[in-house]
Formats: C-alpha cells, structure tokens, sequence
C-alpha cells in the first residue's frame, strides 16, 4: 500500500441514497458504484463522490463466481467508461455486517488484485478502487496505478454537520492541552484534536476577516490560510482586530501632511493579512498561518484554498462569491459568507436597515447563484476598468462609503464560527438547518432564510457539465 493519505468526501445526498440501498433490513449484500471527482494536494488524494449508481439485485449484482456475489461484467465497463469520459475515478461498493468496524474479505481483495489492473487499463490511468461498508465504518482500497495502491484513510459525509467513519473506530485521545482543557469539556478531546489538524480557509482579513481569525486561533485551528490584498488605514482600525495607530501610520497619513507624505504613508501601512497572523501567533504560538497579501480570485490564490477542510467568505465582492462558490462545490468544501449590511438613504441620511447576516454554503443546500446572492452585472462591472465604468455610466455618482460597525461584524462571526465548531466537530444534531441567519438590531429580530437549491444548475446541480465534485478536472472562474 502507498503512504499518500486518501480521503473519500461523501455529500450527505449521496449517503441518503446509497445506505438504505444496502442496509434495507434484510441482512444480505448489495453493491453499487460511485463516480468520483479527483483532488490531488500537498496533503494528499480526495476522491469527491459525485454521482451513485445502485446496482440492481439479480440484474447487476449476482452471485459471484469466487465469492459470494459480484458486479455484473458489463455493470462495471458501462460505469468504468462512464467516469473515464468525465474524467471521474470509478468506485466500487459492497456491504458488509457489523456496526463500528469492517475490512475486505480474503476473496474480495483477491478479486481487486485479478481485476483493476486492467480496470486502471480502460479508465486510461484514473484512479478506480473498492469500498466495502458497515453501518458506520467504510473501508477503502484505491488504485491509482499498477503497482500503487491506496488505503483509505478517512470517509466524510458533509452536510448540516461533518461525520467521520473509518474502517476501525479511533484510538481514544487523552492527555489535552491544560489551554484548551475548558472547551474540550465540550468537544471532547477528539474534538479538540480534529480542530488542530483542520485547514481553514478565510478570504478576507478586514472587519470580519480579523474577528474570524482571532477566534479560530484561540479556537487551536492548526491551519489558516488567509487572503486579503489591502493595506489597513486609520478608517479600519475600530474594526480590524489588533490593528493598531503605528500598523496604519497615522503620523503620515494626517490631513495636515502635504499630498506626497500621505501618498507614502498609505503604501507603507501594513498588510491586513499579517496583522492578522500576528494576532493569531498571539493566541496560538504553534499555529501554521499562511498570509496571502493577494487578491482571492486570482487563480494562483484560489489554489492555495481548494484543499481546506472548511472556508469562510468575508469579502463582498461578487468576483470573490463567485470562486468561493465555484470551490464549495467543485471540491465538496464546506463553507458560510458572513458579513453586516448597513443601508443609509442617500437623500436624507436616515438608516432604512441594519442586519449581520450567515449564510451556510454546503455542496446539498443550493449555491450563491441559485438564492440571487451572485450579480451577472456586478460581476460585469467588477471586470471593467475605471474608464470603462465611467462610459457605461457606472459612476454617475460619487462613491458612497458603507457604514461598518465592529458589533454588527461580531453578531455575523459568532453565528458563523459556532456553525462550524458544531459541524466539523460532529456535534450539531441531524436535525440541524442549514438556513440563512440574518440579525436585525434595529427591532431586535432574528430571521432564518431557507436556502434554494435548482437541480440543473451549472454550478451545484446534478447535471452533465456542472461543476459539482468535480475537482481538479475543471478550471475555477478567476482571473489569470
């Protein structure tokens, strides 16, 4: 067996599907195939399943020449040529009994080793490989080629919350860090362990940006990833956590100072990014930040978020909407857009709303474009130069300055960091929504948004050409 780590990333739809097909309560042996995107990363294989395919008893699944039953030759060319042409890694699967622990029969892994070199011959080099199931375990042997072969390391099943099987139930963890000893009362240690391993991804490091990331490193997230190209400036410093009057350069940028200085204060200011990885290094001295002092949507930026284990978006452009929703999607990522929204009559100056809002983006819960929150011309206008808008009439009036407020910020972030404590720590009950949060301090109201999901998007439908688990095979919608 190789040493590549090997994660299989299950949408909970697909779960919803394949269990009762092999657990209907009859206590005998079902198959079926699955169709899988392919992520390769510094740390390591994900296969995302994108379509199942249930084999049908008697038809598809029979009884087996060696063993006890088998898929049907021509079951396994028809979808082993299916994943080939969509550049997909094909999966076989069976069940097995048993609850918490299951593995491969003697039989079973002597048919991988008669059948997927050739397998590896037709899908022309794509991975393929076998699952077998138990009620709450998954075992794992992927091929990627001749002589290379994977154990799979972890299953996830992503939806409201995050499950995790295995093929044997974890080592229990003991021995917690005396500074985290007060929530892994609450987590559990094995918990707390899962949030020291997790890569978090957060686009953004401004009023919102700052509070996520100052959280989750107090939180022992042992990776961020962080992106934001702006400098800080006095105007940020209410907001930006741990920004202070000498990061923004204030004896420079004073209005008293002649044009030239001003200029050079403003491009010596420090980055938003590394403000943020001193406030989290503050926290959480062993943490691995990451800080890209770069634009998200640019290609070689995106890249660096596409093997998160969850992201928060906290910028409001709709060119950075867009790729975060690409990636949620194409690589199964779970992620949430936070932000606080600040609307002032242009005529009077009277506030007509106020409202911080969550907004849980998971690969089954409907995506950015289908609930409206993507803009075809916003995102147009976004792509044109300063001269273009101005001929198009996009600046006929003066650029207005949104109002922000740290506390508006903060009511967003808590929401949205408490859904991911909950969700990827396995605590959050099934019963969980994935519903829109927005707050309204204004008449003191909380409302929830119900999520719209369209089955033949492009982006998070089913459908051929979707982007949906698709992972590496598909470009993101960036900028070059």
């Amino acid at each position: 067996m190789g040493s590549e780590n090997c994660v299989l990333v299950l949408p909970a739809s697909v779960r919803d599907k394949l269990w009762p097909h092999l657990f209907p309560g009859d206590d005998d042996e079902h198959g079926a195939v699955i169709a899988a995107g392919i992520a390769r990363s510094s740390r390591g294989l994900r296969l995302l399943a994108r379509e199942v395919f249930l084999a049908k008893d008697g038809l598809d699944y029979i009884p087996g020449k060696r063993g006890y039953r088998m898929l049907r030759a021509d079951f396994i060319r028809e979808k082993v040529l299916y994943c080939r042409d969509r550049g997909l890694a094909y999966i076989a699967i069976h069940n097995h009994g048993g609850i918490s622990s299951v593995g491969f029969s003697p039989d079973d892994m002597a048919s991988h080793e008669r059948g997927y070199p050739a397998l590896l011959d037709v899908s022309r080099g794509l991975p393929v490989g076998a699952l077998v199931v138990a009620r709450r375990a998954v075992a794992g042997d992927i091929w990627i080629a001749r002589h290379n072969r994977l154990e799979l390391d972890e299953t996830r099943i992503v939806g409201a919350t995050t499950e995790r099987l295995y093929a044997h139930p974890p080592a229990a963890h003991s021995g917690r860090a005396a500074r985290y000893d007060r929530q892994a009362r609450l987590f559990g240690d094995r918990g707390q362990d899962l949030l020291s391993k997790a890569k978090v991804g957060i686009i953004g490091a401004g009023g919102v940006g700052s509070l996520i990331s100052e959280q989750l490193a107090h939180l022992g997230v042992g990776w961020l990833v962080v992106a934001d190209p702006d400098r800080i400036d006095i105007t940020n410093l209410p907001r930006v956590v741990g920004s202070t009057r000498r990061d923004a350069r204030t004896w420079l940028t004073e209005e008293v100072r002649p044009e030239w200085v001003r200029r050079l204060g403003a491009r010596l200011a420090a980055k938003k990014v590394f403000i943020a990885r001193r406030v989290a290094r503050t926290a959480n001295p062993r943490i691995r930040f990451d800080a890209l002092p770069q634009d998200f949507t640019y290609a070689e930026v995106a890249r660096e978020f596409v093997d998160c284990d969850y992201l928060f978006l906290a910028a409001d452009s709709m060119q950075a909407r867009l790729v975060f929703n690409a990636i949620v999607h194409q690589y199964l990522i779970p992620g949430v857009q936070v932000g606080a929204k600040i609307r002032v009559s242009e005529s009077t100056g009277d506030v007509l709303d106020v409202f911080s809002v969550s907004r849980p983006v998971t690969p089954d819960s409907g995506c950015l474009w289908c609930n409206g929150l993507i803009s075809a011309e916003r995102l147009q206008q976004e792509a044109a130069t300063k001269a273009e808008r101005e001929a198009q009439n996009y600046l006929n009036e003066p650029e207005v300055t949104a109002p922000s407020v740290i506390t508006l910020n903060s009511a967003a972030v808590g929401h949205a960091v408490n859904d991911f404590l909950f969700a990827f720590t396995g605590l959050a009950r099934s019963s969980a929504t994935t519903e829109y949060v927005r707050v309204r301090p204004l008449d003191r109201s909380v409302s929830f948004d119900q999520p719209r999901a369209d089955a033949d998007c492009l982006e998070c439908g089913l459908g051929d050409g979707s982007r949906r688990a698709t992972g590496d095979g598909v470009s993101l919608p960036t900028r070059e």
